[in-house]
């Protein structure tokens, strides 16, 4: 990945989206590059049907993009990075077409989450990564999310289920 110099990122919002995040950050940094983290949003069709003036609403809609660019930047980083140089934005669009279109220049390189593994995929979670790998014109790295823990309160423990169902107990 030589000459590497602008590093986009798309930025969801999601904790699952952090460690792409995290990683183009790193990435920024060994290429002494540029991060350049992208919010790319649309108001939802029930912000939309419910007002007859919506482009009224726009510089609100507009604030609270960047609300949620800053809290993930946040997050993600605990504030500034001494030495990452960041230039973040906002776009209103669909998420793939700003992110593709944001990353069209030579030197460029899109990191974005993967989105979720599993039956959340065949919802249609997962769609702006795999739009930004079919479409790109530039290398594009797309970061699974971290795996999930399993939890003994979630996931019993099989040998102690077994031992309480044999005794006729319930199970803890």
């Amino acid at each position: 990945m030589s000459g590497v110099r602008r590093i986009i990122a798309g930025v969801s919002g999601s904790a699952g989206g952090l460690p792409a995040l995290r990683y183009a950050a790193d990435l920024a940094y060994a290429h002494g590059g540029v991060l350049f983290p992208v919010h790319a949003w649309l108001p939802s069709a029930l912000e939309l049907a419910g007002h007859h003036y919506p482009a009224a609403l726009l510089a609100e809609w507009e604030e609270a993009a960047w609300q949620r660019l800053w809290a993930t930047l946040d997050t993600a980083f605990g504030g500034c990075q001494p030495g990452l140089r960041v230039q973040p934005a906002i776009a209103l669009g669909n998420p793939g077409r700003i992110l593709v279109h944001a990353a069209g220049q030579p030197g460029d390189l899109l990191v974005v989450g993967a989105g979720r593994r599993g039956a959340a995929r065949c919802r249609g979670h997962g769609t702006v990564s795999r739009y930004c790998l079919a479409h790109a014109s530039c290398p594009v790295i797309a970061v699974p999310p971290p795996a999930l823990p399993r939890s003994a309160a979630i996931w019993p423990d099989a040998s102690r289920a077994e031992t309480a169902a044999g005794h006729g107990q319930d199970r803890p």
